[in-house]
C-alpha cells in the first residue's frame, strides 16, 4: 500500500507536536522501560551521554576531513538551578575541547541555559560560555529555536555578539521573516548557519517544508551571504538542494568563507563527497540526556526514520 504525501505530512507534523509536548516527554523519561527503548532509537542520532564519547565522534569525523561542532543537547530550561548547571556543562565541554584537540564549536539552544528563565538569566550564562569559548580558541553557534522565540533569540545574539563577535546564528529559511532577519545579522560578523527549518510552524509563519517556496528562500539566502563574503554555513542533507546551490553559485561555494554542514549521522556519505571535491565541511555531534525534541524533529523531517526506529528497537539488533 502506498502513503500518500499529505498523510506523511501529517505524520511528520505529529513527530513535530510530539516533539514540543514537555509532559509528554516528561512522561516517557520517567518510565524506566519506555526510556530505555526510546534511547535505543536516539543513539542513531546522537554520540552518547557523555563530553567523551561526543569526542570521539569529533576526532574520527577530523580524520575523515570533516570540521566538528559539539552540543550538549536540550532546550526549554524554566529553572535558574538547572540553567546554571547547563552553563557549567558547557564552560566544561569548551575546556575538554582545548585539551583534546579537535577543532569543534559550541552550539546550542539559548533557551537550554536560561532564556526562559529570563533574558537576563539567559545573556549572563550565554556571555560565560562565549567567553570559555574563546578562552578554548574556538567559538559560540547559537541555534535557531520556533518561530516564537525568534525575536528573544536574536535580542539576545546581538547583544553577546556586541562582545564576543565571532558568535554565529542560525536562520531558518523557512520563515517568511527570514530576509529581513538575515538583513540584521549582516552587521554583524559572525558566521550565519543557514538551514531549512525544523520546527512546527503555520503557513502563516512559514513555507510548507521541501517546497518550492522554501527552497527557493534558501538558495537566495545563500547567494545573498555567500555573494557577500559573509562567513556561512549551509546546512542541510537535502541532496537536491545540495546540487541546486552548486549548480547556482558554482566555485564560489568553495570560498574560504563558505562551509556546508550536515547533523551526525544523516549525510555522511553526501558530507564526504563534497569534502572529496573540494568543499569545507563540518559535522555537527551532539551528546546528553535531554534528547527529546532533537530526535523527534530529525524523525520528523524523513518520516520512513520511523521504519528505522521500529528496527533498532528489535532486541536482536540491541
Amino acid at each position: 500500500m502506498l502513503i500518500d504525501e499529505k498523510t506523511v505530512a501529517r505524520a511528520a507534523d505529529t513527530l513535530r507536536t510530539w516533539a514540543l509536548d514537555e509532559e509528554l516527554k516528561a512522561r516517557i523519561m520517567a518510565d524506566r522501560e519506555q526510556s530505555a527503548l526510546a534511547q535505543r532509537i536516539a543513539r542513531r542520532y546522537t554520540a552518547g551521554e557523555t563530553i567523551e564519547e561526543a569526542l570521539a565522534v569529533v576526532t574520527s569525523n577530523a580524520s575523515r576531513g570533516h570540521r566538528g561542532s559539539i552540543e550538549c543537547v536540550g532546550e526549554s530550561v524554566r529553572d535558574a538551578g538547572v540553567a546554571a548547571r547547563e552553563t557549567q556543562e558547557f564552560i566544561q565541554l569548551a575546556r575538554r575541547i582545548s585539551a583534546a584537540g579537535p577543532p569543534a564549536t559550541l552550539s546550542f539552544d539559548l533557551s537550554h541555559v536560561g532564556s526562559l528563565v529570563s533574558p537576563a538569566t539567559g545573556l549572563e550564562n550565554v556571555t560565560a560560555i562565549a567567553q570559555a569559548a574563546r578562552d578554548a580558541g574556538t567559538s559560540v553557534m547559537i541555534s535557531a529555536e520556533g518561530s516564537d522565540r525568534t525575536d528573544l533569540v536574536l535580542n539576545l545574539y546581538e547583544r553577546v555578539a556586541s562582545d564576543f563577535p565571532e558568535t554565529g546564528i542560525t536562520l531558518q529559511a523557512r520563515l517568511h521573516r527570514t530576509p529581513e532577519d538575515l538583513d540584521r545579522c549582516l552587521n554583524l560578523p559572525g558566521p550565519v548557519r543557514l538551514v531549512k527549518g525544523a520546527f512546527l510552524e503555520s503557513e502563516a509563519v512559514a513555507h510548507p517544508r521541501d517546497s518550492a517556496p522554501m527552497t527557493a528562500a534558501f538558495v537566495s539566502m545563500a547567494r545573498s551571504l555567500v555573494g557577500t563574503g559573509h562567513r556561512v554555513n549551509l546546512a542541510t542533507h537535502d541532496a537536491q538542494l545540495v546540487h541546486t546551490l552548486k549548480s547556482e553559485l558554482g566555485a564560489d561555494l568553495q570560498g574560504e568563507h563558505v562551509e556546508f554542514e550536515m547533523l551526525q549521522g544523516l549525510g555522511d556519505a553526501l558530507l564526504d563527497s563534497l569534502h572529496a571535491e573540494g568543499y569545507a565541511t563540518r559535522e555537527y555531534v551532539v551528546y546528553g540526556p535531554q534528547w527529546w525534541l532533537y530526535v523527534l524533529n530529525r524523525i520528523a523531517e524523513h518520516p520512513e526514520r520511523a521504519l528505522l526506529a521500529l528496527a533498532d528497537l528489535n532486541p536482536l539488533t540491541a
